[in-house]
């Protein structure tokens, strides 16, 4: 029987107008796990949240008075960012469950602009911890998303992400009535800024398709499938365990080539970029001892050892987690986009789409 978890619940969704947040919403909306009481879209895109509002009330026109009665509907839109306390604190107020998929995830940005990156990503996350502490809040559950990039990090993103982790993670100690819990994961296919609408792009302007080594491998992560994830943590996580889920890999080369397919379109090695990994890792050989399966996962235990005192079922990891470790054959990878329909030039970010 399938989880009821979000039944009569308010769930916060801060980033809500981003990839992940806009599958969520579908999957909500859906009431496979249960009907919530109310879906809060917290943003600072008001273009995105306008016409994901458009798209949500099946408008054939896009006029401003949509908003009207915003705050009436299941579905409701809140401008805002996590690096107000503030606002933060506002959209906290009645919220059972709290995900919070803000963040700034491109390596390049948050290179450049460090001080940006932990503003949102770290700071943001303690506007979280703090507005709940601070104010009593009744909040049951906050889910962190994280990237693989949290592990062994070697770039600012990653570095912002791995303490926004500890940051939710040490909450349950300064704030034990929530639960905190994180979910890590690795590139979502066809979300915004991946490799697979870069290379789509590419590939209809006559290439060449471009690839920084033929050995980078990566994990193959649909968004359903990080949906999934969520949900498995909101489930079954103790408080500051983090959820990895276990996911096919393959060779970026070989995805590059199921997508080219039998054009005559090039493949350009550009060679590695600053901050990148040739594969992502998932759990460090750091994190492997306090690492089990928990199903179609890995549960994470956190290094605070209050909360470390509930007893643990199978044997710990022994080595890293990484997607150079077991590989989709070329032939494999094809059949995976294909199953997930990447092989053509679809829009996978029309909110029409995801909100269908």
């Amino acid at each position: 029987m399938t989880s009821q978890i979000f039944s009569n619940k308010t769930v916060l969704i801060t980033g809500g107008t981003g990839s992940l947040g806009k599958v969520l919403t579908r999957r909500l909306l859906s009431g496979v796990h249960g009907t919530p009481k109310k879906i809060i879209v917290f943003s600072r895109d008001e273009a995105k949240q306008h016409y994901m509002r458009v798209a949500y009330q099946q408008k054939s026109k896009v006029t401003d008075e949509v908003i009207y009665n915003n705050f009436a509907q299941l579905l409701e839109f809140r401008i805002g960012d996590v690096r107000s306390y503030a606002s933060v604190t506002a959209a906290i107020r009645t919220s059972d469950i709290v995900i919070n998929a803000a963040a700034l995830k491109q390596v390049p940005s948050c290179e450049y602009f460090p001080q940006e990156a932990v503003q949102t990503n770290i700071l943001g996350a303690e506007n979280i911890v703090r507005a709940i502490r601070d104010h009593n809040l009744q909040v049951s559950t906050v889910v962190g998303v994280s990237t693989d990039k949290a592990c062994k990090p070697v770039n600012v993103m990653g570095m912002t992400k791995a303490l926004q982790e500890r940051v939710f993670i040490a909450g349950n100690i300064t704030v034990p009535a929530t639960r905190f819990i994180c979910v890590r994961y690795g590139n979502v296919l066809a979300s915004r800024g991946s490799v697979i609408p870069l290379f789509h792009e590419q590939i209809r302007n006559g290439g060449p398709v471009t690839i920084t080594t033929e050995a980078m491998t990566r994990f193959l992560l649909p968004l359903e499938r990080a949906v999934d994830t969520i949900v498995a943590a909101l489930e079954d996580a103790e408080p500051g365990e983090t959820f990895v889920p276990r996911v096919p890999a393959a060779r970026i080369v070989d995805v590059a080539r199921a997508l080219i397919g039998r054009r005559s379109v090039e493949i350009s090695i550009t060679g590695i970029r600053p901050g990148e990994k040739v594969h992502e890792i998932m759990v460090s050989e750091e994190e492997a001892w306090r690492t089990y399966p928990r199903g179609d996962y890995y549960a994470i235990r956190p290094m605070l050892p209050e909360l470390t005192v509930a007893p643990v079922e199978g044997s710990a990891l022994m080595t890293e987690y990484s997607s150079g470790d077991i590989l989709l054959s070329p032939e494999e990878t094809g059949q995976l986009l294909a199953h997930h329909g990447l092989l053509g030039y679809g829009d996978e970010e029309e909110d029409g789409e995801l909100l269908r």
